[in-house]
C-alpha cells in the first residue's frame, strides 16, 4: 500500500481524533492488557492461530493507512507475523520519503509508540481481545534494538569491573525488553526494571 503526500508536520491531535481516539475507557483497558512487560516471551504464548495473529497485522495495516492518508504521508505497509507476534511495517515508499517518516517515529521513539497504541486499540476494537502487536516505522526498531544491544554490553561491563549496580536511564517498556534480553544472555550480571512510567528504568547489577 503506498500514499503520495505533501505535508508538513508532525502529528496533529485533529488527525488523530478522526480516527476514533474518543474512546477513553477501551484505550486504557487495551493498554493495560496488552502493554509489553519486562519478562514477556519473545513467542507470546497467547495461544491465538497464525491466521487470527495475521488478521491481527491486517486490522492494524488498514489503521496504519488510514492515518497515513489523513496526514497525507508516503509509504509501504507489510503485514507480517513474526516469531509468534503480529507486526506491521511502514516503509519508504521508494520516493525519498525515508525522512518524512521518521516524524511517525519522533523523539526516543515516543511519537511510535503512541502509534503503537492506537494500533492495538483498533484491534481491540475488532477482535475483543487484547493484541501485542508490534509497529515499526522505517527500521527504527532493529536500529534501536542494536544500540540498546551496546548499552547493556557497556552496562556489564561496568557492573563486572566495578561490583556495583548500574543504574540506565528510562526507558520504554520495548527498550526495556531489548535491554533485559542482552544482559539475561550475559554471566556474571541480571537486570530488574524499577520505578513507574514514564521514569521506569532497568537496573544492572551483579548476579547474587
Amino acid at each position: 500500500m503506498s500514499f503520495v503526500t505533501d505535508t508538513t508536520s508532525d502529528l496533529g491531535a485533529d488527525a488523530l481524533d478522526e480516527k476514533d481516539v474518543d474512546a477513553k475507557d477501551l484505550e486504557q483497558d487495551a493498554k493495560a492488557k496488552a502493554d509489553d512487560t519486562d519478562d514477556e516471551a519473545a513467542s507470546g504464548g497467547s495461544g491465538r492461530s497464525g491466521a487470527d495473529l495475521f488478521r491481527e497485522s491486517e486490522i492494524a495495516a488498514d489503521y496504519v493507512e488510514g492515518l497515513l492518508d489523513i496526514l497525507d504521508y508516503d509509504g509501504d505497509i507489510d503485514e507480517l507475523v513474526v516469531s509468534g507476534r503480529p507486526v506491521v511495517e511502514v516503509v519508504e515508499g521508494g520516493d525519498g520519503s525515508g525522512k518524512r517518516l521518521q516524524a511517525l517515529v519522533g523523539q526516543r521513539g515516543a511519537t511510535l509508540e503512541a502509534l503503537q497504541e492506537l494500533s492495538r486499540l483498533a484491534v481491540f476494537r475488532q477482535t475483543g481481545s487484547p493484541s501485542r502487536l508490534l509497529l515499526d516505522v522505517g527500521g527504527y526498531r532493529a536500529l534501536r534494538r542494536k544500540e540498546l544491544g551496546a548499552i547493556a554490553k557497556n552496562a556489564a561491563e561496568k557492573v563486572k569491573e566495578y561490583g556495583e549496580a548500574v543504574r540506565l536511564e528510562p526507558m520504554s517498556a520495548f527498550e526495556r525488553k531489548c535491554v533485559h534480553d542482552v544482559i539475561n544472555a550475559l554471566p556474571g550480571v541480571e537486570s530488574e526494571s524499577e520505578g513507574v512510567e514514564p521514569s521506569r528504568r532497568i537496573v544492572v547489577r551483579p548476579t547474587a
